[in-house]
């Protein structure tokens, strides 16, 4: 049940990062997903190391959306060089 609701909260925070974000992101559901997973993982990684979590303590709803929004800026520079 754990990942399942890690994979419905990742979709609910890519898409509200997507939303945020200026720009036309083309990209499916599955990528929307994942990108809110990974959102989350890179704010929990960027708090722990400005010292806003401890270790284990993961990233609220809006640092997500934040990560989320990192995520997605270096995609679209990546995705415009290739």
């Amino acid at each position: 049940m754990g990942i399942i609701s890690m994979i419905i909260v990742g979709f609910i925070v890519g898409l509200l990062a997507r939303a945020i974000m200026p720009g036309d992101q083309k990209m499916g559901w599955i990528m929307t997903a994942i990108l809110g997973i990974v959102g989350a993982f890179v704010a929990g990684y960027l708090g722990q190391a400005m010292g806003w979590y401890v270790p284990g303590e993961g990233a609220g709803w809006i640092g997500s959306i934040v990560g989320a929004i990192i995520v997605l800026f270096i995609y679209g520079l990546v995705s415009k060089k290739s």
